[in-house]
């Protein structure tokens, strides 16, 4: 029983651990699971930790046909001094009850979740990796699973957590990769789901990425849905630009994630006496940016990859390949600091960590 009353029942067998070098993402996944469940009479109730196996649901479930579900998206580090760190989870923690009250499902109590991640990480902690750029990836979800066939907020629910030792999210690391504007398909509108955490959000995002995948691209950069023209995020990830030193975002918007890696970016660029602004910015201002040579780096943010930094951008037709296809100062030192704070081999000025 842990300090939570959490009930644990432990695997009898264990699976063997994949090898630091053989991780890719999200590939493998620990002995371990929690679950909870809730009932709109009795509130959240009975948080276990269970053997890690497949999840029995009523066919009319409503999560398989109207989709209410929320996820979020953290990692543990196994620090240089042999501690266990979380990265900033309470921010990851709000960012579900965001997602939650959007999507009609009962709000959970932060010390609640924050404390079922702990102790699954705790009861996990020999999947954490050590090797250098590996982590141990932490999935909480819910998802509805009162069984009835009518459109309305569903009264039954389950909170999942998995865990996953991952290796790098691009199979580039640190180096830069090639991203295509997507002017066909749309990610997001504002009013809708795009600023929350929700399975469809991505399931409607597949075919753009299939599409640069089979063109050479890495990603796909997605524009705003009203006029196609402003840029929002890239793939999965929030993004930057540096222009004339002055490094630009997309301002939240309805639409955009607010994610915490980038609100850790823009606090440390702000610590540094970097200009960054929030902001709209078109895909226009971008190519004549490039083409009078002020367009200085790119680069992507999110819990995933940290900084991925773009090299080049495929848009109406035209290369803009950025910063020769190299990292980018301000790309390099980002990644090198968030990094070194969630390993341990920087000082956590911020208050960010939480150990374990």
């Amino acid at each position: 029983m842990s300090q939570f009353n959490f009930t644990v029942s432990e695997v009898m067998t264990k699976k063997p651990k994949p090898l630091s070098d053989q991780l890719t993402f999200g590939k493998y996944f620990t002995d371990h699971m929690f679950v909870m469940e809730y009932h709109h009479q009795k509130g959240w109730y009975d948080g276990q930790i269970i053997p890690y196996q497949p999840i029995t649901l009523d066919p009319a479930s409503m999560i398989f046909h109207y989709g209410q579900t929320v996820f979020e998206g953290l990692k543990a580090y196994a620090a240089a001094d042999g501690e266990i760190q979380l990265f900033r989870p309470d921010e990851n923690i709000k960012r579900l009850n965001r997602s939650n009250e959007r999507m009609c499902i009962p709000q959970i109590d932060p010390e609640l979740a924050l404390g079922a991640i702990k102790e699954l990480v705790k009861f996990e902690k020999d999947w954490i990796p050590n090797a250098e750029g590996t982590s141990l990836y932490i999935r909480p979800f819910i998802i509805a699973t009162e069984p009835f066939l009518g459109i309305a907020p569903a009264k039954q629910y389950k909170f999942i957590i998995i865990l996953s030792p991952v290796g790098s999210y691009y199979k580039e690391g640190i180096n830069p990769i090639k991203i295509a504007v997507e002017s066909e398909y749309i990610r997001a509108i504002k009013g809708g789901t795009g600023e929350v955490k929700t399975a469809g959000n991505y399931a409607g995002s597949l075919i753009a990425q299939e599409k640069a995948e089979q063109n050479g691209f890495s990603q796909v950069l997605w524009l705003d849905g009203y006029e196609k023209k402003y840029i929002e995020e890239v793939g999965s990830m929030n993004v930057f630009f540096k222009i004339d030193g002055e490094v630009i975002t997309p301002a939240l918007n309805g639409s955009i994630l607010a994610g915490v890696t980038r609100k850790s970016v823009i606090q440390l660029l702000k610590h540094w006496n970097i200009p960054v602004t929030e902001r709209r910015i078109s895909v226009e201002e971008i190519e004549i940016a490039h083409q009078e040579g002020r367009l200085e780096e790119a680069f992507g943010a999110g819990t995933a990859a940290v900084i991925s930094p773009i090299g080049e951008l495929s848009c109406n037709d035209n290369k803009l390949v950025i910063n020769d296809h190299q990292t980018g100062e301000i790309s390099k030192r980002l990644y090198d600091t968030i990094t070194g704070i969630q390993y341990g081999n920087l000082e956590d000025t911020f208050g960010w960590i939480d150990k374990i």
